[in-house]
């Protein structure tokens, strides 16, 4: 049997973790071929040791030397920066994984698909940013968008088999994150450290810190929408603080299928890595008698606007997720560095929106890659200048 060649980008951050863990206990059924990291050298050494890949690559120039160095023994090729990261995603592979937080893994997955391989998508602001040019990617190279995410995952799997058009309804369930239960008086003081840990799941800093704001299930929506080929008044979202139902899709039926697991992002990962199949995962069984009940309940919009400004994105078009997701990357950078307050996010995010596509219209461009780079960094400019002024 063939083995199936993997490459990682983000192989150190939750998601890559995961899906080495996966790897490492069906050795038989991959072969890793290029593993990319940020910062971490130390757990990306470790996993080039353990799964002796074609190629690793570093974020930044200064980290050569001592990946070299960690990796004179082996014959692992050796490179760090930008341009040694888009060059790795040339290489040949089956399934690529876009496990890069932010619009940094835009080009990467782009350049996978360009060269053949399906897309396991986990970088969600892909699709946010770039919808449009992803799918028409995929399309011409006869690649798979296979989503990664939950909520995505489930949808895809409710939908197999299924015909696109009986779709009725589609529900994204939140958890509702570290504030869930804060009145809004408590979470205006909420500092980094708090954003940063999940009642239920285990992701990284970033992802946590937007599920607690929500701008993560804002994304899902515009992720949704752009993956699934969906109206805005098809997409729903629902509160679940168990997160053991990821998503429901209603048709016009009136039936439903909901999928339901628990809150572990190996499931979405393994069925990626052994998609049209399904292989035993090490899960745990979920006992419904145990559960006892599973509570719904509508997000609180005056508590969670950024899935208000979702709507607002889908509803003007273009390349406005480029500006979304921009603008939010950067008001997250804010916080993190203690510029503004968690309910600061959101209006800076908003105000971006209004200058970049009200006012100016910029979301109207054609969605290229160069005009969302372009929209990219200005809306990280724009939103850098509000945060230098919005206490001023």
């Amino acid at each position: 049997m063939n083995k199936k060649r993997i490459s990682i980008f983000g192989a150190t951050g939750s998601i890559g973790q995961n899906t080495l863990d996966l790897i490492a206990r069906d050795r038989q059924s991959y072969e890793v071929v290029v593993l990319t990291a940020g910062s971490n050298i130390d757990l990306l050494v470790k996993a080039a040791l353990e799964f002796e890949p074609q190629a690793v690559v570093a974020a930044t120039n200064d980290q050569f030397q001592e990946l070299k160095t960690a990796l004179s023994d082996t014959q692992i090729e050796v490179s760090t920066g930008r341009k040694a990261l888009l060059e790795s995603a040339s290489r040949k592979c089956d399934l690529a994984f876009s496990a890069i937080v932010g619009a940094a893994g835009l080009e990467p997955g782009l350049i996978a698909l360009e060269n053949g391989a399906d897309l396991a998508l986990a970088n969600k602001e892909s699709m946010v940013a770039a919808g449009t040019l992803v799918k028409r990617k995929a399309i011409e190279n006869n690649s798979s968008l296979i989503p990664v995410d939950s909520e995505h995952s489930a949808i895809f799997q409710a939908l197999k088999g299924e015909n696109v058009n009986t779709i009725e309804r589609v529900i994204l369930t939140a958890s509702g994150g570290a504030f869930r239960d804060w009145t809004l008086d408590e979470i205006a003081q909420a500092t980094p450290e708090q954003a940063s840990t999940h009642p239920n799941w285990n992701m990284g800093q970033r992802i946590t810190i937007d599920s607690a704001s929500m701008f993560n299930k804002a994304l899902e929506v515009i992720e949704a929408k752009e993956l699934f080929s969906l109206s805005t008044e098809q997409i729903e979202v629902l509160v679940h603080p168990q997160s053991y139902v990821h998503a429901i899709v209603g048709f016009c039926d009136g039936g439903m299928m909901a999928h339901i697991g628990p809150p572990d992002m190996r499931h979405a990962i393994g069925y990626a890595l052994s998609y049209p199949n399904r292989r035993t995962l090490p899960l745990e069984k979920l006992d419904f008698a145990k559960i006892g009940s599973l509570t719904f309940m509508e997000p609180d919009k005056e508590r969670f606007p950024a899935i208000g400004l979702a709507y607002e994105v889908m509803s003007l078009g273009g390349i406005s997720g480029a500006v979304f997701n921009a603008a939010k990357e950067t008001a997250l950078d804010g916080f993190l560095s203690k510029q503004i307050g968690f309910l600061e996010m959101c209006p800076i995010v908003e105000k971006t929106i209004v200058k970049l596509c009200h006012k100016e219209n910029s979301h109207k461009l054609e969605a290229s890659l160069i005009n969302i780079l372009d929209i990219d960094e200005m809306a990280r400019s724009v939103a850098a200048e509000l945060i230098r002024t919005y206490r001023s």
